[in-house]
């Protein structure tokens, strides 16, 4: 199951954000723990993105390189917060998600492990959120602004398997 969560987190860290319309859920988690000296966040965007397509990587597998190209901004967060905590935290995203019209796009999970991949657009997806959470229930949000091409996402996700 790690090997699946490391290849998707990868794969969907190629992918490219465009638009600037951050989940409103998300982003209260992020206002609640942004003071903790132990929350973790990282925001990607703007020139480091532009340095990154600098390297022109080739990638191997149908659309990927045009969906990294989109890529605007990443956002990664790692809750500072014990199991319980933790857990009431991936519940409470998970229904903001559903509020604000996310879909749940994909998931994966192996015992106490596993993916949530939710997506905001049909045909042009301009928002993707996914929540990470491990055996010890620690969670991890990833958050992917662009304009996706649904049928390109698609692609990726048969590559995975």
């Amino acid at each position: 199951m790690k090997k699946y969560i490391i290849l998707f987190t990868a794969l969907l860290l190629l992918v490219g954000q465009y638009s600037f319309a951050q989940s409103k859920s998300v982003d209260a988690m992020y206002q609640k723990y942004k003071g903790n000296e132990n929350f973790i966040h990282l925001d990607i965007g703007g020139s480091f993105m532009n340095f990154a397509r600098g390297f022109n990587i080739q990638l191997d597998h149908g659309k990927q390189e045009a969906i990294a190209n989109s890529m605007e901004r990443l956002k990664m967060y790692k809750l500072p917060v014990n199991s319980e905590t933790a857990k009431k935290e991936y519940n409470e995203l998970k229904k903001g998600l559903e509020k604000e019209n996310f879909d749940l796009t994909l998931e994966m999970q192996e015992k106490k492990n596993g993916i949530q991949v939710y997506t905001k657009g049909n045909k042009i997806i301009s928002d993707i959120v996914v929540l990470v959470r491990d055996d010890k229930n620690e969670l991890i949000v990833l958050e992917l602004l662009g304009k996706f091409e649904a049928e390109a996402l698609t692609d990726i996700g048969n590559i995975t398997k």
